[in-house]
């Protein structure tokens, strides 16, 4: 009677436990990272050489790059890869920001080092 007491209550802390668990293998990308890739929307920015990428998770990234060229996929669904600008300011930020609102959209600053189409248009 006592075992299978025993044997009721692990049960039911596995059962309990599970969620932590499962939260915690749930991998999350860090916004602190030093590379970063986002696809989505590119357009114009508010410079000459400056483009903005809208993510599908509606987070927002003004881009530059020397070495990419970006102003043949405007209006292209995209995957821009690159160095963020100053990674642990724009973590530290974004998670300050997710503290007041939950539901804060990220925006940063990315120098792009690698683009790739995904579509000749853009998901409205």
């Amino acid at each position: 009677m006592k075992a299978k007491w025993s044997l009721q209550l692990l049960v039911a802390s596995g059962l309990v436990l599970s969620p932590v668990f499962a939260a915690q293998a749930a991998p999350s990308q860090d916004k602190s990272d030093d590379v970063r890739s986002i696809t989505g929307c590119l357009s114009k920015g508010d410079s000459a050489r400056e483009f903005k990428i809208t993510g599908e998770d509606g987070s927002t990234w003004e881009v530059t790059s020397a070495t990419v060229k970006l102003s043949p996929h405007l209006g292209h669904t995209v995957t821009v890869s690159g160095k963020v600008w100053h990674p642990d300011m724009h973590g530290a930020k974004e998670k300050a920001k997710e503290t007041v609102d939950a539901d804060a959209k990220e925006h940063g600053h990315l120098k792009a080092t690698k683009v790739e189409m995904v579509s000749e248009s853009c998901k409205k």
